[in-house]
């Protein structure tokens, strides 16, 4: 037994975390074949979300681009981490290909961190953004972003792109950073969120329960969004990807879902998804 399953003992999922979705349906297949024929990665596949069938059968997919290989260790992320491989650049290409090819009206693109790049991987973001806008005029942009290690030129590249949507999850609460996302700064975080706030872009963030945070620190950390003008709110559960990562302390109700999500419309957001299954880019067509 390694040191993070020792914290704690395994918990049995509960029902409503017991989801056997139709992973074979005809269109779930269609995409999967369209990202292996183009190369392509998705967070969908990689963080081994739970709503991955539910989105593929809708037609929908949030890429993630800049490779597959993450240069930070969160300890509660199923993506891999090491170092990349070079930006390839025609990644951008292939990801319109399949933008194409999916008839999307609305595109999420995400990518690993990429401390090894000069600028996080800003440029490759914004290059994303302004061939998408010529490819599929038609088609929403949303952004998941990592934090660039606080570089206001990178992020200043991302928001001259102007994307509809620029998303930078916080993912847990203050008092657990430092275990859970040690190259991670919570106040950077809500720093960059309240730029993008001051800008015509629609801000969003999330974050996951289930840690061991306490109710009053949940709470906290939705009042720092508020008060850094974030307009969309994403909360879900988090789930334990394999044995190696961090424990899930405690199984959130969906009652307490509600109440969470009620909080939230209470303190002004325009737009909060919350709920066992919810992740960042859950439903992200609706928000905007």
């Amino acid at each position: 037994m390694n040191e993070l399953q020792s914290r704690s003992q395994l918990l049995r999922k509960p029902p409503w975390l017991k989801v056997r979705p139709p992973y074979n349906t005809g269109e779930c297949r269609n995409i999967k074949s369209t990202l292996v024929e183009l190369q392509l990665h998705t967070v969908c596949q990689e963080a081994a979300c739970p709503n991955m069938a539910e989105c593929f059968n809708n037609g929908t997919a949030t890429f993630l681009i800049l490779g597959n290989i993450c240069t930070r260790n969160c300890v509660y992320c199923n993506v891999a981490h090491g170092i990349p491989a070079p930006v390839d650049e025609q990644e951008i290409h292939r990801l319109i290909d399949a933008v194409h090819k999916m008839s999307l009206k609305y595109v999420a693109v995400t990518s690993v961190t990429r401390d090894d790049l000069p600028d996080g991987g800003a440029q490759a973001f914004a290059d994303c953004i302004g061939d998408l806008r010529k490819a599929v005029p038609e088609c929403k942009i949303e952004v998941l972003i990592p934090d660039f290690k606080g570089s206001t030129s990178a992020l200043e590249k991302v928001i001259a792109a102007k994307p509809d949507v620029i998303n930078h999850n916080m993912e847990v609460v203050e008092p657990m950073f430092a275990q859970l996302r040690p190259q991670g700064n919570y106040r950077l975080s809500l720093k960059l969120l309240s730029r993008i706030a001051g800008t015509p872009i629609i801000s969003k963030s999330g974050f996951m329960v289930g840690f061991g945070e306490k109710r009053a620190e949940i709470l906290r950390l939705i009042d720092d969004l508020v008060a850094a003008s974030c307009s969309r709110l994403t909360i879900g559960q988090y789930q334990q990807p394999t044995l190696k990562h961090w424990p899930v302390a405690k199984y959130y109700h969906p009652d307490e879902f509600a109440e969470l999500k009620e909080i939230a419309d209470k303190k002004g957001f325009h737009y909060v998804e919350a709920g066992p299954l919810v992740r960042s880019s859950y439903h992200a067509a609706q928000a905007c």
